[in-house]
């Protein structure tokens, strides 16, 4: 079956999408309007005198230079703020893989966030959570606990996956929508596509096991902010703005949302000559 908004124009892309979509100039105002967006929230809870919640990714990650940079030059204290980060890699045995792997993502944040932020302005360490292997329902108990997520930030896999909640045809969304924080079988879909992006190719190498955030703490978030810029991202966002809302291709489930926005490239929304 030939799907005809995979060959939609620009034009014809940014007519009547399902799902609301901004086309920035390219890779760095995609990540510079993530990291400007997590600044602005932050600076308002603030004000406020109330916590801020993210959900975060490894994947999209240019936003985090952008970031780090804006609240050590502007001194934004985040000590009232919460990262929990959406999912990480594990071992054959389902433990996390060791921090030092370069796959990591918890070696990822501290490398590339947190010891990179002024001392004196990053959250203290208990408020850096990844998903447990061990306790996956922890998740979804302490965002209850923290009032609800405010902001969830992601992208996009291949199979249309949010975090590593991977197609589920045999679901219908409303079933996808309440699923919740779990260890999974990383589709072979996504690790190619993963080893392709993140791994120089070296697919044998790459794990097989995940812990993810489930797509109802997502779905659950106030807001939510995804970013799209490789090249196979042209049909993935033509499939999540014009596609069937399905557990075959989750982040469609987000057309119902009451605020998700889709940012991604003009190289995205352009198809080759």
């Amino acid at each position: 079956m030939r799907h005809e908004y995979y060959y939609y124009t620009k034009e014809e892309l940014l007519k009547a999408p399902k799902l609301p979509i901004q086309v920035l100039e390219d890779n760095q105002a995609v990540f510079k309007a993530i990291a400007q967006e997590m600044v602005d929230e932050i600076k308002r809870k603030n004000a406020l005198g109330e916590r801020t919640v993210f959900i975060c990714p490894v994947g999209p990650v240019g936003q985090y230079p952008y970031f780090v940079d804006m609240v050590n030059q502007e001194n934004i204290s985040l000590k009232n703020v919460w990262f929990l980060n959406m999912d990480e890699y594990l071992t054959d045995d389902q433990e996390w893989i060791d921090h030092d792997h370069p796959l990591s993502f918890r070696g990822f944040m501290d490398r590339t966030v947190y010891t990179k932020l002024k001392p004196e302005l990053v959250m203290p360490e208990e408020q850096r959570v990844f998903p447990d292997p061990k306790n996956p329902d922890r998740m979804g108990q302490l965002i209850a606990e923290l009032g609800g997520v405010d902001i969830c930030f992601g992208g996009i896999g291949i199979n249309g996956h949010l975090a590593f909640n991977e197609a589920q045809d045999e679901l219908t969304p409303e079933q996808f929508k309440e699923l919740h924080t779990r260890v999974l079988k990383i589709t072979p879909e996504t690790r190619t596509a993963n080893a392709i992006g993140d791994f120089n190719g070296a697919l044998d190498d790459m794990p097989r096991w995940c812990v993810t955030i489930g797509m109802n703490e997502i779905y659950n978030a106030r807001k939510i902010r995804l970013g799209c810029f490789r090249d196979w991202h042209r049909s993935v966002v033509r499939h999540a703005a014009y596609g069937e809302v399905s557990a075959h291709f989750p982040v469609t489930i987000l057309q119902n949302h009451p605020d998700a926005l889709l940012r991604f490239t003009e190289f995205v929304a352009n198809l080759p000559d």
